[in-house]
């Protein structure tokens, strides 16, 4: 084989019973997931937000991070349900840092079982805040031990089409919203909704198991190809292939991100609280796609923009500007969401 060993991990149920989460948790955790569902069925008429950092390092600003929010959620819950951001697993388009699980210390060689502790420890944090939290599902052997914590998670623009993550948003009873691919087909990101809501035969650890198909996965779309594709033209086309293709709930949120907030070919992280805006207003008199459209995905962290990690001097600002993708700094995120909680009233 093509590897070398470097050490034996711990199992998940060690990393479990050393970092629990309580059972007031497990209930709030199952609340936000039944929450999530009545917005994506539309029995509840709030918007889905899924807010935080690109990735969640340093712990302790996404902790300040999620204090901030936590107290910002009682000035909107009226109208607005909160989820944080949590991802501690990063893709990469080749390669570089693929987050906290597997890396802790960006500054630090990789080592998966600090990453392990560090992770849990990390998303417990915020769950004790009372606030939901969300994650990519990227490397799916590592689900044991945080898909618990999740009330709502990510399938990637990289990972969508791939077999092994619809089946397992299949297979999970949690709201899954799977984005479109980063080539920007809107009928694949159909296609992979479609497979996530249906049943399927697979293998899970030592087991052959059939899923029950999950109908409460959603399309997220973020762009592709290096363009938008929020406008009304592209909710409508993806409507129609929900209603033709048998979608149970349709439900699409927007990832106001990524190649969303792309405008003449650059793209600005900045343009995110516009975009959000741009879009309430088209959808004024569209009631067709004002249905279908849930909510949106933001990036955001304590400090505007992003750092370059310069590992010769090892210099590195820990105070909440993010390493992967620029994020709109803390005001901006409380004013866009104080904002739209009143527009949504």
């Amino acid at each position: 084989m093509n590897y070398t060993v470097i050490k034996k991990l711990p199992c998940a149920e060690d990393i479990i019973h050393a970092i629990p989460l309580s059972y007031k948790n497990q209930r709030a955790i199952q609340a936000h997931r039944r929450e999530i569902k009545s917005l994506l069925l539309g029995s509840d008429s709030r918007l889905l937000i899924i807010v935080g950092p690109c990735s969640a390092w340093p712990k302790e600003a996404v902790l300040e991070y999620a204090e901030r929010l936590a107290v910002l959620n009682t000035k909107v819950k009226h109208a607005l349900k909160l989820v944080m951001r949590v991802y501690t697993q990063k893709p990469r388009t080749t390669t570089g840092w693929t987050g906290t699980l597997y890396q802790p210390d960006p500054l630090s060689v990789p080592d998966v079982e600090a990453g392990l502790r560090y992770a849990r420890q990390t998303m417990i944090g915020v769950i004790d805040l009372g606030l939901a939290i969300g994650a990519e599902a990227l490397f799916t052997h590592h689900r044991k031990g945080f898909l618990e914590l999740l009330s709502w998670v990510a399938i990637g623009a990289r990972s969508s089409e791939n077999p092994e993550h619809r089946m397992l948003a299949s297979s999970v009873d949690i709201p899954v919203g799977l984005k479109n691919p980063t080539h920007g087909s809107l009928m694949a990101a159909v296609n992979s909704v479609l497979a996530a809501q249906s049943s399927h035969t697979a293998v899970l650890e030592d087991a052959e198991i059939k899923t029950q198909g999950n109908p409460y996965a959603h399309l997220v779309l973020r762009g592709g190809n290096n363009m938008p594709n929020y406008s009304l033209s592209h909710l409508s086309t993806v409507n129609r292939l929900l209603a033709m293709y048998g979608i149970k709930h349709p439900s699409i949120l927007i990832d106001v991100s990524h190649e969303n907030s792309i405008r003449h070919g650059i793209a600005d992280f900045r343009l995110q609280e516009e975009i959000v805006f741009t879009i309430i207003e088209s959808l004024k008199d569209r009631s067709d796609l004002k249905k279908s459209v849930k909510g949106f995905m933001v990036e955001s962290f304590l400090k505007e923009g992003k750092q370059k990690i310069d590992l010769e001097t090892r210099s590195i600002d820990l105070g909440g500007l993010s390493i992967t993708d620029p994020c709109l700094g803390w005001e901006q995120t409380e004013k866009l969401l104080l904002v739209l909680s009143e527009a949504h009233r």
